[in-house]
């Protein structure tokens, strides 16, 4: 079975993860984290404290990113306020939004017959009429696969500096570590949420993080865990870090495959394929092929996402898996055709 519906990396983490899992013994799964002893939360907020030049207590640690976009909403949201989120987004951002029972605000994004791009204008218009609390961008954003460009975040973000903004960058490709530092030094209500479930393949492992601007004390201190984090999920990702030229070279092979994936679907009649800047490709495709196509690949034993949202209801997102895999999902789709 090819399973390509949740956006997780097939290439497999880097070998030094492996290492890492060997190199555990057993009082460190017996015992909690001794990290405190040097004054810091964790070994892993302290090494990414340093890639990022911030102050360790700016860096809080989570059960993947999920938990951080929990964590900022049961931190600065209460019933009654306001959530601004994208109208082309993951659909568990107004469901955290429920749990505090609090309202969702939608903006909308430009989309083009080739692709989706944040509008400032629209943006702040909303934002000035609706006024929410908290407000999450996402860049790459899920299941569009756009990014936002520079010039547009900064204009939001010098028009909304009363709100708290969760920056979701969970399927960003490296560490930018200098843009990231930037950000944070010149918005200090800001959140980057980052995780190493697909960049780094270790879903399993339930580790993200959140980058904290200095003003959000009370998410820092709110996510704060006297007893320490899992040290062996920790171990794991800190093997990750060590290993740059593995992860590049698989970034390599996906954006291979993503240029492939535009060329090969995208001469289908009535198949447009949307650039994407994730471990994903967003695709729409006639209606009246979804639920015949969805059965065809299921019978050969191929598992795509096949959108099923207000606006994404012919869409199929297609997670990047390894080139033999890649290479058998073009091949079905175009099978289906002959």
């Amino acid at each position: 079975m090819i399973n390509l519906d949740r956006n997780e990396n097939f290439y497999g983490p880097a070998p030094k993860c492996f290492e890492a899992l060997n190199n555990i013994g057993k009082l460190d799964m017996s015992i909690y984290s001794k990290a405190y002893l040097k004054g810091v939360q964790s070994d892993l907020s302290e090494r990414l404290a340093n890639d990022y030049s911030i102050e360790e207590k700016q860096v809080i640690l989570g059960y993947g990113a999920e938990e951080i976009l929990k964590l900022t909403v049961q931190a600065y949201l209460k019933e009654g306020d306001k959530l601004m989120v994208p109208s082309y987004s993951w659909w568990y951002y107004k469901k955290i939004a429920e749990e505090v029972g609090c309202g969702n605000v939608e903006y909308g994004m430009k989309k083009t017959e080739t692709s989706f791009e944040y509008d400032a204008d629209s943006f702040i218009e909303i934002y000035e009429r609706e006024r929410p609390k908290v407000i999450f961008i996402a860049s790459p954003n899920n299941p569009t696969g756009n990014s936002i460009d520079n010039d547009t975040l900064t204009r939001i973000l010098d028009k909304v500096s009363d709100a708290v903004v969760l920056f979701d960058q969970a399927y960003v490709f490296g560490l930018h570590a200098e843009e990231t530092g930037d950000l944070l030094a010149k918005y200090p209500n800001i959140i980057i949420a980052r995780t190493f479930s697909k960049y780094f393949a270790l879903a399993s492992m339930r580790i993200g993080y959140g980058l904290v601007g200095q003003n959000l004390t009370r998410l820092m201190e709110f996510a704060h865990r006297y007893l320490g984090f899992n040290y062996i999920s920790e171990q794991v990702a800190l093997a990750a870090l060590d290993s740059p030229e593995y992860y590049e070279e698989i970034a390599a092979k996906m954006e291979a495959d993503k240029e492939l994936y535009y060329k090969e679907l995208g001469a289908i009649d009535g198949f447009t394929v949307y650039p994407s800047d994730g471990n994903f490709i967003l695709v729409e495709i006639p209606k009246e092929i979804k639920e015949p196509l969805k059965k065809f690949l299921l019978e050969r034993e191929i598992v795509i996402k096949f959108m099923n949202e207000e606006l994404l209801n012919h869409h199929l997102r297609i997670t990047i898996g390894t080139q033999e895999q890649n290479a058998e999902v073009i091949k079905a789709i175009k099978e289906f055709f002959t």
